[in-house]
C-alpha cells in the first residue's frame, strides 16, 4: 500500500488497538467515526489497510490463492472477509468495492467490519506467536 493519507493509517490503528482489547463497541464506533467524518471512502479506506496487514506485499493482479476451508458454510460476515481480502491479495479494488456495497445495502457493513478487525487481529497473533 502506497500513498494511504496518515488519518486513514491513524483510523486503521484506533480500530486495531480496540479489536486487540477485545473491545468491539469500540471498533465499531471507531468506523462510524470514520464515516461521519470521510463517508463510506473513508470506512472503506481503513478496511482496505486492515486487509493490507493481513496479506502483507501484495502480488501482481491475479497472483494469489488464498484457502478458506469450510467457507460455503460460513456465516455472511465470514465469507465476506474472505472475499475482501482476497481482493487485496489480488490487487482487485473493483471487487473489493463492489463487496462493500454490496454489505452496505444488505445492512450488514458494521458485523463485516467487526469480523474483519478481529480477523486482522488474529492474524497478527498468529504471527508473532
Amino acid at each position: 500500500m502506497t500513498d494511504v493519507p496518515q488519518q486513514t493509517l491513524d483510523d486503521a490503528t484506533a480500530v486495531l488497538h480496540s479489536a486487540l482489547a477485545g473491545d468491539g463497541d469500540a471498533v465499531v464506533g471507531t468506523f462510524d467515526k470514520v464515516v461521519d467524518r470521510a463517508g463510506l471512502a473513508g470506512a472503506y479506506g481503513v478496511a482496505w489497510c486492515l486487509a493490507a496487514t493481513m496479506v502483507g506485499d501484495v502480488p501482481a493482479p491475479g497472483g494469489a490463492a488464498l484457502d478458506f476451508p469450510g467457507i460455503d458454510e460460513a456465516g455472511y460476515d465470514t465469507r465476506w472477509v474472505a472475499r475482501f481480502v482476497s481482493a487485496y491479495a489480488n490487487a482487485d479494488a473493483d471487487t473489493g468495492e463492489a463487496l462493500f456495497g454490496a454489505a452496505v445495502a444488505d445492512g450488514l457493513l458494521p458485523d463485516c467490519l467487526l469480523t474483519l478487525a478481529g480477523s486482522t487481529v488474529a492474524t497478527l497473533r498468529s504471527r508473532a506467536g
